[in-house]
């Protein structure tokens, strides 16, 4: 069976997600997953992904790769692909092409241990903006998005998780370590100047 387009599909799950996501979810948005959809594909392609069929693996898992939040908030991940598993034999996928998409779903989640180069590519795609201009923008909406859920309550425990986060993580395509790594740098030094500054403040 012939999968349906993936315009087809591209719709189905924007709509879903459109409909199911909460307000309160001013990060983990439709927003997010189209500008993921984006970096995805452009990152497969710098890195030579040159099959049909890989790409269209990779393009509907960034789409149903946030879909869990729709439902739960922690191990959204694993719902994801539940709700990929119920949904894609509808679209003409076969079970290991559905394994295929649950296996780079999984691999975004945190912390990432991508074990091929598909997953290296979606967990760099999701995470793409630590190393861009429009860091602060984005990552403002985690930060509401997180005061949302009560999971932080100041600025400070915010800065510093930031820190710890960029500190931490690490992209795993070539591309990104040349086109992302030293934006991501500098804007780990921006942070540490804040909280340089909100501890004088505090002081």
């Amino acid at each position: 069976m012939v999968p349906t387009p993936f315009p087809q599909i591209q719709q189905h799950v924007i709509q879903k997600l459109q409909d199911g996501l909460a307000s309160h979810l001013t990060y983990h948005s439709v927003a997010h997953t189209l500008d993921v959809l984006d970096r995805a594909e452009a990152i497969a392609i710098a890195e030579k992904v040159k099959s049909p069929r890989e790409l269209l693996l990779l393009k509907v898992a960034v789409l149903y790769h946030d879909a869990g939040f729709i439902e739960t908030y922690q191990n959204h991940e694993k719902k994801s692909c539940e709700i990929a598993g119920q949904e894609l034999p509808a679209f003409g996928f076969n079970p290991q092409e559905i394994d295929t998409i649950c296996h780079l779903i999984m691999a975004t989640k945190l912390p990432q241990s991508p074990q091929t180069k598909l997953e290296q590519v979606i967990c760099d795609a999701d995470l793409d903006y630590l190393g861009r201009d429009d860091y602060s923008p984005i990552a403002h909406r985690l930060y509401q998005e997180l005061l949302a859920l009560d999971i932080l309550q100041t600025e400070e425990q915010w800065i510093q998780m930031q820190v710890n986060f960029l500190e931490k993580h690490r992209y795993f395509t070539r591309h990104c370590h040349q086109n992302r790594e030293a934006h991501k740098q500098a804007n780990l030094q921006n942070l540490k100047v804040k909280t340089g500054q909100l501890q004088k403040t505090g002081a």
